[in-house]
């Protein structure tokens, strides 16, 4: 009995002998065979994530090109500047790390929250900037919490600097940080989203030339981050240098005119198309840009009232008013309806439909022929001739001479504008076209719409008497650019097929504006022959500006050339709610015009 026992006890000691034995050989099965996994199946993984400890790839950003005016100054340029980013994969603790970055840099707990919530959705191993424009006490404090916050960087980057702030600003454009659309496309060139890329502009159209190539290096860092040493650097490739049509006085005078009020200015070269000046006003310096606007302050901007981000040069829809006159005077001549013998009785108002229609000058202008009702401007002169020629023949001419479609001009978001006719009225407003409509649009009112600059571009192809050209800011085939000549849609240069005698019959009446005591004499500069004419667009009923004040009822045009013979320059005056055209925009016009004739540009 006593040995049995015995030999139970010896049994249950050996099976459980037996069982550790077989459990230190399964344990060491599996550690061979985790060590053959990690040493040989994965042998390249771990490999990278080892290296990718040590060695990492940074980017060096490259410089935007930059841009010229004609003469060589700098309207856009880059300065030194420092920016934090955040590489998640690097962080210990990111809450707390976050929370002690905020406090560090000074960012408001909202802003760094939104901004981290903006770009959840990327790769960790990816930079996220969380302030740029640092000061060098931010560099500083930054460098001396590196080794506790690995995930914090900071680096050196080429910043955009606009020399002169709100100079040409609508023309020059503006960076922002890319959408997904601009990070998708292969246009935009944007890198990451932490870059800035052209929004409008210049700086949108030419991103492509301007962006440049970034460089690279392999950066050694220890397990903390502390940078040890690099190699394989890669030095980044400037942008390409833009030099464009502006000419930096023209413009600067553009700015000054402009200033306090509501408008644009456009000043072309005459021949080529070159635009010389483009201004819009209010106007907003694209400086603000690079730091970054929080949601609030960029809503307030895009919210205000006066509108400083809308181009009003090229996306302002206006009727252009006694402006219009020009084309009505070319459709009445080339289709025989009128000579310019042809002569109409004004006596401040002449009636149609049973209702009576205004000349703005309420005495009357007597018996008037055409060059003498350009040149005074004869509203009575113009309804006559616009129920002769008819709303579709009307249009026809409106859209022959460039109206109605984009000019082609070579910075993105230019509108098209109206020319209405018939049709038009029939698919989009749903209603038939009137009779009294026609007149309205025979002196440039009623659904007809313009941009300041087409009507550069149509009073060049009147004073190149029928050539027309298209408005563009790149120099075409400049070495520095490597760029051709501006494309797109729109008008080209060519020829309008009315004859060149037509052209003159109405070039005499834009000079009688101008020199002969017409509408248009504010802009008179004694020896330099300036062809031109103005428009008062009405905005309200005559009833309300009785009321409100004569000088808010109109939006105030002048549109010119000079000289009349080979002709040079083309300039284009809106201001908005100005009142009269010959009293406004003339005065400003003649201002530039000057400026031009004593810079003697070519």
């Amino acid at each position: 009995m006593k040995f049995d026992r015995i030999y139970e006890d010896y049994s249950l000691i050996l099976n459980r002998a037996r069982m550790i034995r077989l459990g230190v050989a399964i344990l060491f099965v599996l550690l061979v065979f985790y060590y053959w996994k990690v040493q040989i199946l994965d042998h390249e993984r771990y490999w990278k994530l080892s290296e990718a400890n040590r060695i990492r790839m940074v980017s060096i950003p490259a410089p935007r090109g930059v841009i010229l005016d004609r003469n060589g100054v700098i309207l856009a340029d880059n300065v030194a500047s420092f920016k934090a980013s955040v590489i998640r994969e690097n962080a210990v603790d990111p809450a707390s790390s976050l929370k002690t970055i905020r406090a560090l840099l000074n960012v408001p707990e909202d802003v760094l929250q939104k901004r981290m919530e903006k770009f959840r959705s990327v790769p960790d191993f990816v930079p996220i900037v969380i302030k740029d424009n640092l000061t060098m006490e931010e560099v500083s404090r930054v460098e001396a919490r590196r080794y506790e916050l690995p995930e914090l960087i900071v680096e050196a980057e080429p910043k955009r600097y606009y020399s002169f702030g709100n100079l040409a600003a609508h023309a020059l454009g503006y960076l922002q940080e890319p959408s997904q659309e601009d990070l998708k496309s292969e246009s935009g060139k944007a890198r990451s989203l932490g870059d800035l890329v052209g929004k409008t502009g210049l700086e949108r159209q030419y991103q492509d030339l301007l962006v440049g190539s970034d460089g690279s290096m392999l950066e050694v860092v220890d397990s903390l981050g502390r940078r040890q040493g690099e190699y394989d650097r890669k030095e980044p490739a400037q942008g390409k240098t833009l030099r464009t049509t502006l000419d930096f006085e023209i413009q600067m005078k553009a700015r000054e005119l402009l200033e306090g009020k509501e408008g644009a200015v456009v000043v072309l070269d005459a021949g080529s198309g070159e635009i010389l000046a483009l201004a819009s006003y209010p106007t907003f310096d694209p400086n603000k840009f690079i730091s970054r606007f929080t949601p609030e302050e960029w809503l307030n901007l895009v919210n205000r009232d006066d509108h400083p981000l809308e181009n009003r040069a090229i996306r302002g829809l206006y009727s252009p008013g006694s402006l219009f006159k020009v084309d009505m005077a070319l459709a009445g001549l080339d289709s025989g309806v009128i000579t310019s013998r042809s002569t109409q009785y004004c006596a401040g108002r002449a009636f149609f439909y049973e209702r009576p229609f205004n000349c703005w000058f309420e005495g009357g202008h007597g018996l008037i022929d055409l060059p003498n009702s350009i040149r005074y401007s004869c509203n009575v002169y113009f309804y006559h001739l616009a129920q002769k020629l008819g709303i579709d023949r009307i249009s026809a001419y409106g859209e022959l001479l460039g109206y109605g479609r984009v000019t082609g001009v070579d910075i993105p978001g230019e509108k098209e504008g109206l020319v209405p006719d018939q049709e038009w009225s029939r698919t989009v407003r749903k209603t038939a076209w009137y009779g009294g409509e026609t007149l309205s649009v025979g002196i440039g009112q009623g659904p007809l719409q313009v941009t300041p600059l087409q009507v550069a571009a149509h009073t060049a192809l009147v004073a190149n008497r029928g050539r027309s050209v298209r408005p563009h800011f790149l120099v075409p085939d400049g070495a520095e650019t490597g760029g051709e000549s501006p494309s797109g849609e729109g008008r080209g240069a060519g020829l309008v097929p009315i004859p060149e005698n037509v052209f003159e019959e109405v070039i005499e009446g834009m000079w009688r504006s101008v020199n002969q005591g017409g509408t248009g004499r504010g802009a008179r500069i004694d020896g330099f022959d300036i062809c031109g004419k103005t428009g008062s667009t009405q905005i309200i009923s005559r009833e309300s500006a009785e009321k409100l004040g004569r000088e808010i009822m109109t939006h105030s045009w002048f549109s010119g050339f000079a000289p009349r013979v080979n002709p040079r320059v083309v300039v284009t005056v809106l201001v908005e709610f100005g009142g009269l055209g010959g009293t406004t925009a003339a005065p400003v016009a003649r201002e530039l015009f000057d400026v031009f004739r004593k810079k003697n540009v070519r």
